[in-house]
């Protein structure tokens, strides 16, 4: 409403007869001469008139002040919101049509410099605008999918309504889903072609962010499935056919629509749609998303541009999905087959309408009259179906996508790109295993009573099921943190190299080390840690367990052969006439402690103890068990605990000197000396000749020189020398000893170079 302010006007007397004289209207009903005239009152009084108009927003009517009746479209046409753009939309540049633009650049360069200078550069124009003609025929006609996505999705496309004020003669705007409500993103309308009806609909975007806005991206909401389910009422009411153009991203999906039944508005869509008794064509003139182009897809019919693209998922969607980054959308283009032509392969598109190259920088007048063609020559052979003929047309169309027969070949090119079948993997509830675990740790304490019988045998299949168990979590771990390509491309090169006649390479065997620090840091990460942590605590814990019952019923099995073999040593009859002899002549002597025993009687004592000690020794022996008997005397006694320091202290230092040599050994220098060491012994064999004897004599020496500068640089040699003098003294002290200890505890290490070699 058009906003009219007027100021507050006060007036009296005859000067306000003389302003309301001429008006022909009267007030409340009484002329106003009448009312000049009417007697107010014994004593004139002067009055006041104030009228005062509310301020409003300015509409903005599309219809404009001197509307052209020729106008193109119709007179009806100036009702339409969608006007001629006042500026030029700016142009865009694809990644990919980059080169083009260097081109078309290089040919304004040339033409502004002979405009400039007045010479004759025809020859090179020519020869830049043909080299940009084939470069943009050679870029347009091998277009990946992602390209045809990027074309697709150019702000510069044309429009729904860019193509319908292009088709048609006449064109009027229907608008409301009758329910209060007009979503801008779908336009609906009547119009003709070549004197033939349509009811036209479609998604509509903006041509620059303003317009965006206000069409929400082409994005509906239920609203505007409303409101196109309210046109197809009306055009199959009166008979009129439906040309639907798709270009959307997909459905608006935010919380208002979710409330308002954006799922139930698509559903309904889609099933009236296939009761309609019209024909339906449907293009899709940009991108079709998901169920929002579906919604007024579900034609006879579906067309395609040759730069449009249909899906279900958006490639940067699928991408995310399944490869965890967007950035791979243009591998997920390619595998979705969204493309009009891969599309028409599937038999999901009927058709492919050409553009011209170029894309949106083309003229979309030419695609618009190929779009019009298409039209008028498929509503041509649907309108030869009667009703019954026409429903089935649409209903076979979508029931025949996805169609297969069982038994048929497969083709060899898609054979080989199939998925290898998996072995099924038996997994193993984490319950049941824990359940059984704690049934045979439970066993195993009962089985500590002499008369139970460890079970071993039910021992020894849990454990290779958990070894099962452990193997299948570690492989998902792997797989889970993105190490399973390389430990797969490893293991295929360690397996070429692992014979017992050839060693690892050092380049190999770093890749492997690096791998087992990556594995070992990142393990941690994955998701099944905790479940592969558990099972092989579990695993750990029952083959302690195994192995204290294998010690456990391998002792009582020695013990009792032990006990048999006494017993049939003291159950021997010249034993028991000794033992008998011998207790009857102390018992003659009247002796009660062995300390009143004379000398010849403790010297028969000795012999007898002496005889069945190597009776026994000797039954031991049968056992495969070696005796070993040892006298303590009272100065040996009190010089043990001397001698287990000692011990203590030796085997410190080797433990020192062992840590210190690995150190060295780690380092980056002396290992590829060791590996060069035992790729040569590998190579010379059992009979090397004389250049590879002292090339290894030549290696072995260097490794051993690096070996003891890095020991005379640390203090390990004054520590071994204390420890050596230390030893000598209690050697002295002792009263001498045979030269085990200093053998036996003697630090030395040694290294193991391949084909039966070692140096120390």
């Amino acid at each position: 409403m058009a906003s009219i302010s007027h100021c507050p006007v006060a007036f009296g007397g005859a000067s306000a007869s003389d302003l309301l004289g001429s008006s022909s209207n009267g007030v409340s009903g009484m002329p106003l001469r009448t009312l000049g005239r009417a007697r107010l009152g014994t004593r004139r009084r002067d009055f006041a008139v104030v009228a005062k108009m509310r301020k409003v927003k300015k509409h903005d009517h599309p219809w404009p002040d001197n509307a052209d009746p020729n106008v193109k479209g119709g007179i009806l046409t100036h009702l339409s919101h969608f006007k001629p753009l006042n500026a030029k939309p700016k142009p865009v540049t694809l990644e990919f049509e980059r080169p083009l633009l260097d081109l078309e650049k290089k040919i304004n360069d040339v033409r502004k410099m002979a405009n400039e200078t007045g010479l004759d550069f025809s020859d090179q124009i020519i020869s830049l605008e043909n080299k940009y003609k084939q470069a943009l025929k050679d870029l347009y006609t091998h277009l990946t999918p992602i390209q045809r996505v990027n074309i697709a999705r150019h702000p510069n496309r044309p429009t729904f309504l860019d193509h319908v004020f292009s088709i048609t003669e006449n064109f009027v705007e229907l608008h409301g889903d009758r329910s209060g409500y007009d979503d801008p993103a779908i336009v609906t309308g009547i119009g003709t072609i070549d004197g033939r009806r349509y009811m036209f609909m479609g998604h509509q975007k903006g041509r620059n962010t303003k317009e965006n806005i206000q069409r929400n991206f082409g994005m509906p909401t239920p609203h505007g499935y409303r409101k196109a389910l309210r046109m197809m009422y009306y055009a199959d009411h009166h008979g009129f056919p439906i040309v639907t153009f798709i270009d959307t991203p997909g459905a608006f999906a935010d919380l208002k629509s979710e409330e308002l039944g954006q799922g139930e508005a698509i559903a309904h869509n889609l099933r009236t749609m296939f009761g309609l008794k019209v024909p339906i064509v449907s293009i899709v003139i940009g991108e079709g998303g998901s169920g929002g182009a579906l919604a007024i897809g579900c034609a006879n019919k579906l067309l395609m541009l040759e730069n449009a693209v249909f899906y279900v998922a958006s490639p940067e969607a699928c991408a995310a999905i399944l490869w965890k980054t967007a950035k791979a959308a243009p591998k997920a283009a390619e595998r979705l087959k969204i493309t009009a032509p891969e599309l028409c392969k599937l038999q999901i598109a009927d058709g492919i309408i050409p553009e011209p190259l170029g894309g949106a920088h083309a003229d979309p007048s030419w695609t618009s009259q190929q779009i019009k063609k298409v039209i008028n020559e498929s509503m041509d052979e649907l309108m030869k179906m009667d009703t019954q003929e026409l429903l089935k047309h649409r209903m076979l169309k979508f029931r025949k996508i996805g169609g297969f027969q069982e038994g048929l070949p497969v083709d060899p090119k898609k054979k080989v790109n199939m998925k290898k079948k998996e072995e099924p993997t038996r997994k193993t509830p984490d319950l049941n295993i824990e359940d059984e675990v704690k049934k045979l740790m439970q066993q195993r304490l009962d089985a500590k009573e002499p008369s139970v019988t460890p079970p071993l045998s039910g021992m020894d299949e849990m454990i290779e099921k958990l070894k099962r168990e452990v193997d299948r979590e570690f492989s998902e771990a792997v797989k889970g943190i993105g190490l399973k390509d390389r430990l797969m491309t490893l293991r295929g090169e360690f397996s070429k190299v692992n014979s017992p006649d050839q060693l690892v390479h050092p380049t190999l065997k770093g890749k492997l080390e690096k791998l087992r620090d990556e594995l070992n840091q990142g393990l941690s990460a994955a998701p099944n840690y905790e479940s592969l942590k558990y099972k092989l605590d579990m695993l750990k814990e029952l083959s302690k367990t195994k192995s204290l019952a294998e010690k456990s019923n391998k002792g009582a099995t020695l013990k009792q052969e032990i006990n048999k073999k006494f017993a049939e040593v003291m159950d021997r009859p010249d034993i028991k006439e000794k033992y008998r002899a011998l207790k009857a002549e102390i018992e003659n002597v009247g002796v009660s402690t062995v300390q009143d025993l004379d000398h010849e009687l403790k010297e028969k004592v000795v012999k007898v103890k002496k005889e069945i000690e190597l009776e026994l020794a000797n039954a031991l022996k049968s056992l495969g068990l070696d005796v070993e008997v040892v006298k303590l005397k009272a100065k040996e006694l009190s010089e043990q605990t001397s001698f287990s320091d000692v011990k203590v202290k030796i085997e410190e230092l080797n433990e020192e000197i062992k840590e210190g040599i690995e150190s060295v050994v780690k380092s980056s220098d002396l290992k590829e000396k060791i590996e060069l060491l035992k790729l040569e012994v590998a190579k010379a064999g059992k009979t090397p000749d004389a250049v590879s004897k002292n090339r290894i004599a030549a290696l072995e020496q260097q490794i051993k020189q690096t070996l003891a500068e890095a020991l005379d640089s640390s203090n390990l040699k004054e520590k071994h020398e204390k420890l050596k003098a230390e030893i000598s003294k209690t050697i002295e002290s002792s009263g001498g000893l045979d030269g085990s200890l200093k053998t036996q505890y003697e630090p030395r290490v040694e290294m193991n170079v391949g084909a039966n070699r070692t140096f120390a």
